[in-house]
């Protein structure tokens, strides 16, 4: 199993590829000359930061907001740069954990590689492991809820998304939505 461990990272962000209905999304991580980059879908980069938000709040509740845990992204942490290139995906995301580690007031994320059924008998999957401060945890945040959110627009009907041509709404019972229906 190839673990793909980062403590820290110099960078670990989010990012997508392609126009909006058709984007990759991915996950990467890079430091000292090396660069692992993972896929995975929308959901799971939206689930990830609002768990990992979710993680840092409760953290500063159940410490008395005495724990080194902003509660927003410090502006000297953005990064609104592009994926980092050459972009060679080392594998596609399954299931993913999050953890606080008390001692070195870090965040630990792993992204485990998704496994087919019938290989459950062959090599453990690879693993992705970032330990990150609070404060890039928040940035990282910050940046995949921007990235997830710049896809198509919602419908304003059902708030499903809405494609150049509209969709088929459930709120109007079959017929098309969207822009084709003001």
């Amino acid at each position: 199993m190839p673990v793909f461990d980062y403590d820290p990272p110099e960078r670990f962000v989010a990012g997508a590829l392609g126009q909006p209905g058709a984007r990759v999304f991915y996950l990467q991580a890079r430091a000292e000359g090396r660069l692992t980059t993972v896929a995975l879908e929308k959901l799971q980069v939206a689930a990830l930061a609002g768990r990992l938000d979710e993680l840092l709040d409760e953290v500063l509740r159940l410490s008395g907001g005495t724990a080194h845990v902003p509660a927003v992204a410090p502006a000297d942490l953005t990064d609104d740069a592009p994926l980092d290139v050459p972009l060679a995906e080392d594998f596609r995301v399954g299931t993913m954990a999050l953890a606080w580690d008390a001692e070195r007031s870090q965040v630990v994320i792993e992204a485990q590689e998704v496994v087919d059924e019938e290989d459950l008998d062959g090599p453990d999957p690879a693993v992705l492991r970032v330990r990150i401060s609070a404060g890039a945890a928040r940035a990282f945040t910050k940046r995949a809820l921007q990235i997830v959110s710049a896809g198509r627009p919602p419908c304003p009907l059902c708030g499903q998304p809405l494609d150049a041509a509209g969709h088929v709404c459930v709120r109007l019972n079959g017929y098309r939505g969207g822009e084709a229906a003001s």
